[in-house]
């Protein structure tokens, strides 16, 4: 039966686009809008494992018809973009992002200042998407699942502004200790702050980082990376080397900072290590 009233939605849906989609926008009705909020939760909902394939003939040429039918869906104009994002298209994509972005500024622009950091590595046009979204709203945004402060510790770093990195990994990581508690504190803010303290050679600060991550989360090959690292510098050369073994241990396990789609901002690799292995047997 359930399945019967999604197919019967489904062909009405289909045949009121055939009507609707040939109308000019200018004529666009308050039930054309609203069929285009069902036909888009019903095909890009929250289910990914019902979403059509992003770029696919199917799924743009429905993307195409909600927009028809309600060219001021916001999500929309979003979903559509993503297909040029992903295939590397920036000039297919941004005027795409854009509109959801001015239709509906509160929702999109921090999420575009994600997509500008991690796609594009645009790290002033993601500080003010950013910063643009403590304006819109009263409360602090959680684009992708991190707050913008996490965010703009990310951006700052990128752009080797370590003492604003810094700052906004000290905010974020102060609110979500004071929210859950410093053990609930993602491994990453622990992670880029410690970095951010490292390449700004603060040493001793970096390590408290580092030690952290390490202690709340245990396998983490990127942490292990920079340890070993810090005590080559220190002349312990035996403890860099059962370090950087932890790591590699570690990163063959799949435990180091990696994202989909991207590379995540001072990625590492397996080369990496076995490289920095080779300097620490190398220096004994």
């Amino acid at each position: 039966m359930v399945k019967f009233q999604k197919y019967y939605l489904s062909t009405i849906l289909g045949l009121f686009l055939l009507v609707s989609c040939n109308k000019a926008s200018k004529n666009n009705t308050q039930k054309d809008k609203e069929l285009a909020t069902i036909l888009f939760e019903q095909e890009f909902g929250t289910h990914d494992h019902l979403k059509p394939i992003q770029g696919t003939p199917k799924s743009m040429t429905m993307l195409d018809s909600i927009l028809k039918l309600d060219p001021t869906h916001a999500a929309a104009w979003r979903e559509i973009s993503i297909p040029y994002l992903k295939r590397g298209m920036p000039l297919e994509w941004k005027p795409l992002i854009d509109k959801s972005v001015e239709i509906d500024p509160k929702n999109w622009q921090p999420m575009r200042g994600y997509l500008y950091l991690n796609f594009y590595r645009d790290y002033e046009k993601a500080i003010a998407d950013f910063n643009a979204s403590d304006s819109l709203t009263p409360y602090l945004d959680y684009p992708q699942g991190h707050s913008v402060d996490f965010w703009r510790g990310i951006a700052y770093l990128g752009a080797k502004d370590y003492d604003n990195s810094i700052a906004f990994w000290d905010k974020h990581i102060t609110k979500e200790t004071e929210d859950s508690g410093e053990d609930w504190v993602e491994l990453e803010a622990f992670l880029y702050r410690g970095i951010a303290y490292y390449e700004a050679g603060n040493i001793e600060k970096s390590n408290e980082n580092f030690e952290k991550v390490i202690q709340y989360f245990t396998n983490s090959a990127d942490a292990k990376y920079y340890t070993a690292q810090i005590l080559l510098s220190e002349g312990n050369n035996k403890a860099a080397l059962n370090m950087i073994n932890d790591a590699i241990i570690d990163f063959n396990n799949g435990y180091y900072n990696n994202r989909a789609y991207v590379e995540t901002l001072r990625q590492i690799y397996l080369e990496d290590l076995e490289e920095l292995k080779s300097k620490i047997i190398a220096s004994n």
